[in-house]
């Protein structure tokens, strides 16, 4: 071990203990360098595995809930199965993969629009309430058989709706409904919605509403703004049809 020619007289073990002390200080400090290195791969694999907890709890004050109306909260689930009933229409309606895929991507935003026009629908609730507005079975009953006429029978309408609207169609009349609703509540307010004041005061009265039921979204979502659901290429069927200002069913 010490073999080496040694140019003084002193003791082998003398000569050898300054050597055998550096070794042990660098193995020493080689260990403490990689206990170091294990410890700090440990705490960055703990921040990574708490980090999207901690950013849940800090960013969302409803877990479970994609938007909070009122007192109405609408779950991730809720959206969720609203939005598969559209895809399942949707497969069910295409001849093969590719027209299903080109379907898919003309409603790329489906699960945001499905939100926006569930809240809208709840918001267009609290309006016509305020207003005393309300629709009856038979008001639906008969504007479907009305539109069913013009489509050329029941499965055509149905279509057109899934095709225009991304509306499933067991959610049809349903969307009938909160069209007819539109119209009442347009009528109610006593506004002509052929002119931008009318329409003005139209979506005014749902901001009110929207103001009255503290609506809150779940930032993955986007974020609520009433009077931009407004515009004239939203998805949502009354929307479509007030900015025309369509005629009143009967």
């Amino acid at each position: 071990m010490c073999a080496r020619p040694s140019p003084d007289h002193r003791p082998a073990q003398w000569r050898c203990a300054p050597r055998t002390r550096l070794h042990k200080l660098s193995r020493e400090a080689t260990l403490h360098r990689r206990s170091r290195r294990r410890t700090a791969l440990l705490l960055a694999a703990a921040i990574a595995a708490a980090g999207p907890a901690l950013t849940a709890c800090g960013n969302d004050a409803h877990p479970g809930a994609a938007a909070v109306v009122g007192d109405q909260r609408i779950t991730v689930a809720q959206l969720e199965n609203r939005v598969d009933e559209v895809r399942t229409a949707q497969r069910a309606a295409t001849v093969d993969e590719a027209q299903y895929q080109q379907a898919v991507a003309g409603t790329g935003r489906l699960t945001r629009d499905t939100l926006h026009s569930m809240v809208l629908d709840r918001v267009l609730d609290r309006a016509s309430a305020d207003a005393g507005v309300r629709v009856s079975r038979k008001e639906i009953q008969d504007f479907r058989a009305s539109l069913e006429e013009q489509a050329g029978g029941a499965q055509a309408l149905e279509t057109a709706w899934l095709q225009q609207y991304g509306v499933a169609p067991q959610r049809l009349d349903d969307n009938l409904r909160t069209e007819i609703q539109a119209q009442k509540l347009a009528a109610a307010l006593g506004v002509d919605m052929n002119t931008d004041q009318g329409k003005a005061a139209f979506w005014q009265a749902l901001s009110k509403a929207s103001g009255e039921l503290d609506v809150d979204i779940n930032p993955r979502y986007g974020t609520w703004d009433v009077e931009k659901s407004s515009r004239a290429d939203a998805r949502t069927p009354w929307i479509r049809e007030i900015t025309a200002a369509a005629p009143r069913p009967a």
